[in-house]
C-alpha cells in the first residue's frame, strides 16, 4: 500500500507546471506545518522567505546523521524523511517558506503554529499546524466543545489577515490536519470578504468540525464550495461537531483511532484511495459521540474537561511524551487526582474513557473483519484464474 512517502518517490519529479496542486499535495503541505522552522523560516514582515531546500538542509543538520528525530507521542515521525525527500525533488524544492509562526502559552491552554508556502504556481498555501505533542494544546481542543472560539482560532484569522497583506496580489489556499484542518476553515470564514474572494481551496485533514451556529452564517455558505474536508474511513476526529460540506472519504492502513495518522491515508496516482462512506461501526462511533455530548451542559463540559487535564498534567507533565516516559509515575499521580475529582466529574471520566476504547475495539473489529473478507475475495480471483 502507498502513501505520502511513496507519492513523493512517483510524482516528485514533476512541477506544479507539469502536474497541477491536488488534494495529496495539500496533506503534504499540512504536515510540514509539524516541523520546528524557528531560527530558519522568518515570521510574518521579518525578511524574506527561504526556500524549501535550504530549510529543510538548516533543520536536518541539527540532528546527527542516521539519528531518529522524535517528533512526539502522536505526531507522524515520517514527517523529517517527508521533508528530506522534498528538499531533493523539483516539485517541491524551489518553494520557499515564510511567515513562520510558533505560539505556546500552557498557562491559557493555547497553542498555535503555521507556515506560508509559496507553491510556484502563483498560490501561497498557509499550512495551519494541528495538535502537538503538548498538554496545552490537547486541553484547547477540548475547549471546542463547549467554547464559541478557542485562541487558535482567533490567532489562525489574525494569521490568514497578515499573510494576504503580506501577498496582496496571490491566490491564497488554506489547509491543515486535526485542529490544523478546523483552524484552516475557521480563518477562511471569519477573514475580511476581500480576503475570502482570494482564497481557491480550503482543505480540513480529518478535521473537528463546528457548532451549529456557525453553519449557517452567510460567511460560511459564501466559502462551502471550496471546503474539501477529508477523512479516513473509521474516522473519529474528523467526525466530531458539524461539517456542512460533504466529505471525502479515503483509504487508511491503519484501524480505529490510528487511522488519524495521515501517512496511513492510501495514496494513487495524483489522488487517494477514495471510499463510498466511512465503515458502520465509524458511524456509530460517530452517532454515540455526539450523543454523549449532546447529554452534558456546557457547564458540565468545562468541568469534565478541567477535572480531565487536572488528571493529566498531576505529575508535572507538560506533554504527551512526559506522560509516556515517565508512566509510573505519571499513573499514581493520575490516580490520586481522580481521588480529589467531585463525583460527577469522576464518572464522566470513567464514563469517556469506557466509550472511546469500547468504540475503538468495534472499529478494529470491523476494520479486521473487512480485511479479511477482502483477501478472501483476492484469494479466489487468483484461484479462479
Amino acid at each position: 500500500m502507498a502513501n505520502l512517502l511513496d507519492y513523493l518517490d512517483w510524482r516528485g519529479d514533476l512541477t506544479l507546471k507539469q502536474s497541477p496542486f491536488n488534494e495529496v499535495d495539500n496533506l503534504i503541505l499540512a504536515e510540514l506545518s509539524f516541523v520546528d522552522f524557528n531560527g530558519i523560516v522568518p515570521g510574518p514582515g521579518e525578511g524574506p522567505a527561504v526556500v524549501l531546500e535550504e530549510a529543510a538542509k538548516r533543520y536536518l543538520e541539527q540532528f546527527p546523521a542516521g539519528e531518529r528525530i522524535d517528533m512526539g507521542v502522536l505526531v507522524p515521525d515520517e514527517i523529517p524523511d517527508m521533508l528530506r525527500k522534498m528538499a531533493q525533488l523539483p516539485r517541491f524544492r524551489s518553494m520557499r517558506l515564510g511567515c513562520f509562526v510558533d505560539r505556546l502559552d500552557a498557562d491559557n491552554a493555547q497553542q498555535f503554529a503555521a507556515v506560508a508556502v509559496e507553491t510556484g504556481d502563483g498560490a501561497v498555501y498557509c499550512s495551519f499546524r494541528g495538535t502537538d505533542d503538548t498538554l496545552a494544546g490537547w486541553k484547547e481542543d477540548f475547549h471546542m466543545s463547549y467554547v464559541s472560539e478557542i485562541p487558535a482560532q482567533k490567532l489562525a484569522v489574525e494569521y490568514l489577515e497578515t499573510v494576504a497583506r503580506q501577498y496582496p496580489r496571490r491566490k491564497l489556499r488554506l489547509g491543515g490536519h486535526s485542529k490544523g484542518g478546523n483552524l484552516a476553515v475557521w480563518s477562511g470564514v471569519f477573514c475580511r470578504a476581500a480576503v475570502q474572494k482570494r482564497i481557491q481551496a480550503v482543505w480540513s485533514n480529518d478535521g473537528p468540525g463546528f457548532h451549529d451556529d456557525i453553519l449557517v452564517l452567510p460567511q460560511y455558505r459564501r466559502l462551502a464550495d471550496r471546503i474539501t474536508t477529508i477523512v479516513p474511513k473509521s474516522s473519529v476526529v474528523g467526525m466530531l461537531l458539524e461539517h456542512g460540506e460533504d466529505y471525502v472519504v479515503v483509504d487508511s492502513r491503519e484501524q480505529g483511532l490510528m487511522q488519524h495518522d495521515g501517512f496511513s491515508w492510501q495514496v494513487l496516482g495524483t489522488g487517494f484511495v477514495h471510499l463510498r462512506e466511512i465503515t458502520r461501526q465509524g458511524r456509530r462511533t460517530d452517532l454515540t459521540l455526539r450523543t454523549w455530548l449532546r447529554e452534558l451542559s456546557p457547564e458540565q463540559r468545562e468541568r469534565f474537561v478541567e477535572g480531565l487535564f487536572q488528571v493529566l498534567t498531576a505529575s508535572g507533565a507538560s506533554t504527551l511524551t512526559d506522560l509516556k516516559e515517565d508512566w509510573l509515575k505519571s499513573a499514581g499521580a493520575m490516580v490520586r487526582a481522580m481521588k480529589d475529582l467531585d463525583k460527577e466529574t469522576r464518572d464522566a471520566l470513567v464514563d469517556a474513557v469506557g466509550l472511546l476504547v469500547r468504540s475503538n475495539v468495534k472499529v478494529l473489529l470491523e476494520d479486521w473483519q473487512q480485511e479479511s473478507q477482502k483477501k478472501r475475495r483476492e484469494q479466489k480471483k487468483r484461484e479462479n484464474g
